[in-house]
């Protein structure tokens, strides 16, 4: 049976899995991840078998190249005789051009970097796994998925900003991003609850990454991420929302240059800067800070305020979706969002929050309110298999 390896190379960590084509479908056989990397890094790994392997890696090689390369020699020890058919990466930005998953070579790789500038935080690092996965597994077919994808199913008012049409043109525009969580629920919708996917439903992938997509059919209309994975919700450690005249005032007034502004944006703002403690949800949950408080507040109000924008967009709501690390496990935070939205015809029970139930709205609610899992590595691995068949 082939096997296929999935790749989430991030800002401070690299995600992976292992998938077997089976006849019956794909079958996980390990996941793992290494965190911390740029500062103490640890790797872990699990099979389906319950093989656990750990590991802490020095600070002066736990960069991106060495961890690649560890994940990489992990999979040939664990898994020897065993042919790698295809590598699945995910890519944050596909820019304008790219509407679905892509095969790739020497030509679009080298396209990819051209899109650096629109996710600095993330787009290199995709591009590291890339090519350390093509020395690696040379005979793979290497395949490209992208989290602006599903994205480009906006209208032109959701894709566009207020400026000359020049710019429109030159690519400046509403790309969206969270493209590969948002496609497997809307896959699990279409299989589990299909019922609502015709409908105008509102999912919320909340996380260290936050955002909200507007789907109508299961197609997407709108999303709180614009040009960059910067806009929208504020996240652990990035912005969100912000008055461009803040920007220009940060620039000539207090002497930032681009550089300055991007570690800024990207890096030291967000619920970690907000609260100066940690950019962790959990973190702050636990804490007395007056300053974590603030911060979780701030969260909780633009989640409400673009969960209200995003129903005006669809004319209404049927269904809402909360999905990602805090969307999935933080009832408080889920209690927090949904109190006061009865307006919006969400009535949500309490009860079945506090316990993580998958449905958490009341049988009277006129909206339904799910807490679904993401799972971008299988939506990754299904990429692959449906490209590989094609082939």
């Amino acid at each position: 049976m082939s096997l296929l390896l999935t790749l989430n190379a991030g800002s401070s960590s690299i995600k992976f899995a292992l998938f077997e084509q089976r006849p019956h479908g794909l079958e996980r056989l390990a996941v793992g991840q290494v965190e911390g990397l740029g500062e103490r890094a640890h790797f872990c790994a699990v099979t389906t078998a319950g093989e656990r392997h750990e590991q802490w890696l020095d600070g002066s090689v736990a960069d991106h190249g060495h961890a690649l390369q560890g994940v990489l020699d992990w999979l040939r020890l664990s898994f020897p005789n065993r042919e790698v058919a295809a590598v699945s990466h995910r890519v944050v930005h596909g820019g304008a051009e790219h509407v679905e998953p892509i095969v790739l070579d020497d030509q679009n790789r080298a396209q990819l970097e051209t899109l650096v500038p629109l996710a600095p935080l993330h787009q290199p690092h995709n591009l590291a796994g890339i090519d350390a996965a093509r020395a690696a597994f040379p005979q793979a077919q290497q395949v490209a998925c992208f989290d602006t994808s599903f994205h480009r199913s906006h209208p032109f008012v959701s894709d566009t900003f207020a400026l000359p049409r020049q710019y429109y043109e030159q690519g400046i525009r509403r790309y969206g991003f969270h493209g590969l969580s948002y496609e497997f629920i809307s896959r699990q919708l279409k299989s589990r609850h299909p019922g609502l996917l015709a409908g105008r439903v509102i999912v919320a992938h909340l996380g260290n990454g936050a955002s909200m997509c507007a789907m109508r059919g299961g197609r997407s209309v709108a999303s709180t991420m614009g040009f960059t994975a910067l806009d929208g919700l504020p996240m652990g450690t990035r912005c969100g929302q912000i008055d461009p005249g803040v920007l220009l005032y940060l620039v000539s007034e207090c002497g930032m240059n681009a550089q300055s502004l991007t570690d800024l944006l990207y890096r030291n703002s967000g619920l970690k800067g907000m609260s100066g403690l940690s950019n962790d949800m959990r973190v702050l949950l636990a804490s007395d800070l007056p300053s974590a408080r603030e911060a979780v507040d701030y969260f909780v109000e633009q989640c409400r305020r673009e969960l209200g924008g995003l129903a005006a967009s669809l004319g209404g709501l049927d269904a809402l979706v909360l999905t990602g690390g805090i969307g999935e496990h933080s009832a408080e935070v889920r209690s927090r969002l949904l109190r006061s939205m009865g307006w919006l015809g969400i009535d949500f029970d309490e009860s079945a929050n506090q316990a993580g139930a998958e449905e958490i709205s009341l049988p009277r609610s006129s909206v339904r309110v799910l807490v679904l899992a993401t799972d971008e590595e299988r939506m990754l691995a299904e990429h692959a298999a449906e490209l590989t068949a094609r082939s």
